[in-house]
């Protein structure tokens, strides 16, 4: 029995269309930049917000009308949501999707059933997965929720707990591989503290890199080839997450030997709460060579707090694909909508105006992108002001040729630097604007 009965596949109709289930610039085969709209995008679903939401808040009960799920931990009820997730994806257009081991298979009394249960849901999974040509764009362990993991997983004071942590994630790799995901995400939920009064530092650092580097060794021992991600946040639910942006995140990586190993996926949501753009995270990722994947969603900056809303701002989708492109393109990642409804739009349909609305504006986004990129002006722009560092002294500085006493003997003799030109940020601003 269908879960969407009056909805059809999505189609893409154009600009100028008022139909408010069709697509208005997400034409998957559109060439932009050599590339298929599909393939530059990559979109996929989350399983934890889009079928597991309910609207609760912390200070009001589920509203959301989902007739297919009877509200229980059921296996029963888990296997029956894996045929409207896919009948929603499917209908969507959309190629991928992800989630948390504890999304799809209720959590059971002991450890041994855990994995029984996700086992059993699996078989679903790869069912549908075959039936729709669906694929995995990640998987990963929820080693948050669960009270065992109140103090953290990896960086938890209990051995015990970084042991099961270790063991459901050795499980949720394995799953990914089974389904054929192409990375797997670590997000450290917990991963920070509190109170430094109760907190050794170093401890918990070096033991969440001890866990990393058992997670890499797992991997190449079962010939799992999937991307690894991080994925930064800098607080909520702790008041400290060690995973607290890019930069801390490649810090981490590169003290513990980690570098070849992950990338990032990088949310917006996540950056604001960081006090950086979206457009900020990934460019320091993609400098540093570590932009794997990204959640495409949005805050809102008069909320202090995690509001995870789809994106629909074209100059937030039209800077990320720019930045996305100037490092050519996303990998193994994709366009994941870790992203919800709002608490008050209540129907099943509303999952597909807000999907459909924020596809749109990361299509809208990658044009804007590329367009800009095919003007050049900014880049150009870009180039004459550090041209400095292409001849003379820059380049005999980034070569090495000189040092503090060959700087300042240099300077002393000149008596000053040449005058600097202007950034001209307005004007940079105002030809973006040329785009939107």
């Amino acid at each position: 029995m269908s879960a969407f009965p009056d909805i059809e596949k999505i189609s893409f109709e154009g600009p100028d269309s008022r139909n408010p289930l069709a697509f208005r610039y997400y034409d998957e085969n559109e060439i932009v930049e050599g590339r298929s709209m599909r393939d530059h995008l990559r979109f996929s679903v989350v399983y934890w917000h889009t079928f597991r939401g309910n609207g609760a808040d912390p200070f009001g009960m589920p509203t959301l009308n989902r007739p297919w799920d009877d509200g229980s931990e059921s296996l029963d009820n888990a296997k029956k949501r894996v045929a409207v997730a896919f009948e929603f994806m499917e209908k969507l257009g959309v190629p991928y999707f992800a989630f948390h081991d504890r999304d799809v298979a209720p959590e059971g009394s002991d450890l041994a059933e855990s994995h029984a249960n996700l086992d059993a849901v699996v078989e679903v999974i790869e069912q549908e997965m075959q039936r729709t040509g669906i694929q995995l764009l990640w998987g990963t362990a929820n080693l948050f929720s669960n009270p065992r993991f109140m103090h953290g997983a990896a960086t938890s004071p209990n051995a015990e707990v970084f042991a099961y942590a270790a063991s459901q994630v050795k499980k949720a790799i394995e799953t990914t591989q089974r389904l054929g995901g192409v990375n797997y995400v670590f997000w450290g939920g917990r991963e920070g503290y509190q109170n430094l009064y109760n907190t050794d530092i170093k401890r918990e650092m070096d033991n969440m890199g001890r866990f990393l580097n058992m997670a890499v060794d797992f991997a190449k021992q079962i010939g799992f080839t999937g991307q690894f991600l991080i994925e930064p946040k800098p607080k909520e639910p702790t008041k400290h997450q060690y995973d607290s942006d890019a930069a801390a995140c490649i810090n981490f990586l590169r003290a513990y030997g980690l570098m070849d190993h992950f990338k990032l996926n990088i949310e917006t949501n996540h950056a604001t709460l960081a006090g950086h753009t979206m457009m900020h995270e990934l460019d320091y990722a993609g400098a540093q060579g570590c932009l794997g994947s990204i959640d495409a969603n949005t805050g809102d900056t008069l909320l202090g707090w995690d509001t995870d809303q789809f994106a629909t701002d074209y100059y937030l989708t039209a800077q990320t694909m720019l930045i996305i492109l100037k490092y050519g393109g996303l990998g193994s990642g994709g366009v994941n909508f870790d992203a919800k409804v709002r608490r008050e739009s209540i129907d099943p349909v509303d999952l597909f105006h807000s999907h459909i609305g924020s596809m749109d504006a990361f299509a809208r986004g990658l044009k804007i992108a590329a367009a800009i990129r095919a003007d050049g002006a900014i880049e150009d722009f870009v180039k004459t002001r550090y041209a400095n560092w292409d001849t003379g002294l820059g380049v005999d500085i980034e070569s090495g040729k000189h040092n503090f006493e060959t700087l300042e003997k240099m300077m002393l003799e000149q008596g000053d630097a040449a005058a600097n030109i202007s950034g001209r940020q307005e004007m940079l601003e105002n030809i973006f604007n040329r785009y939107l």
